[in-house]
């Protein structure tokens, strides 16, 4: 019971700092409902791992380097800045006129649908049941045919790269990620003491995994939702202005 106190106040800590909407997770979103599970794991991954990696080294005393060095985090800013106005552009645009995504989302969400339902017709094939008469339905994209898987075309999906290294950036050049994770989180977990530290830094890291996992695995779930053009025009208008808002803020030095 004594180690699981601090194992649970790092938990809660790093939950409450990182559930808030902000860029990363605004992203991570938006690959969730448009993107395959490769991508979204690959972006999860990038978010937990970066966490994790901030947080030990604030533990480990980095943050008192950073703060020493307040020119560094200035040029982070503004390069963060520009490529979340950059960013936050785009997403007004993507707004302002009807997107291909709702179209690619419902396309997938179909593919899966007749890969399952063809599934459900090999099983039965193999208990005996009779398979349709030849040509009673066209073949359609994610139905298998001598024993491979047709997929639904990939059209203008997020690539694994391109995903990837937007994640980075959105992660690494943001100056308020240093600030929480190397600076806050780590003379937190320093306050613990030598023997509970490690403990509630467990804890911390462990909240980043599971708030990412979720967001992640679970925003697929909305995938219906999106799959209506007006909730990606909305969804993208959020985001021009949590994008824009963050990079005045930057800007300004918030």
């Amino acid at each position: 019971m004594t180690a699981l106190l601090p194992l649970l106040a790092g938990l809660g800590t790093g939950l409450a700092l990182i559930v808030a909407i902000g860029v990363q997770n605004t992203y991570l979103l938006r690959l969730a409902v448009s993107s395959g599970l490769r991508v979204v794991t690959a972006a999860v991954v990038v978010c937990a791992v970066s966490d994790a990696v901030l947080i030990v080294a604030g533990v480990l005393g980095v943050g008192a380097v950073v703060e020493r060095f307040p020119v560094a985090l200035v040029v982070v800013r503004f390069v963060g800045a520009a490529f979340l106005v950059t960013y936050g552009v785009l997403a007004a645009r993507r707004a302002l006129r009807p997107s291909s995504d709702a179209m690619r989302v419902a396309d997938e969400a179909a593919a899966d649908d007749v890969t399952i339902a063809t599934r459900v017709a090999d099983q039965a094939a193999d208990d005996g049941v009779p398979e349709p008469a030849a040509g009673s339905e066209p073949e359609r994209p994610g139905t298998v045919v001598a024993g491979r898987t047709r997929t639904a075309p990939p059209g203008q999906a997020v690539t694994m790269r391109t995903a990837v290294v937007t994640m980075l950036v959105f992660t690494w050049a943001n100056p308020h990620v240093y600030l929480d994770t190397l600076v806050f989180l780590g003379s937190v977990a320093n306050q613990q003491g030598p023997d509970d530290r490690w403990l509630w830094t467990v804890g911390a890291v462990a909240a980043s995994c599971l708030w990412f996992g979720a967001l992640g695995f679970g925003g697929r779930l909305l995938r219906p939702l999106f799959a209506k053009p007006l909730t990606w025009r909305v969804f993208d208008g959020l985001v021009a202005v949590v994008m824009l808002g963050f990079g005045v803020l930057l800007v300004v030095g918030a």
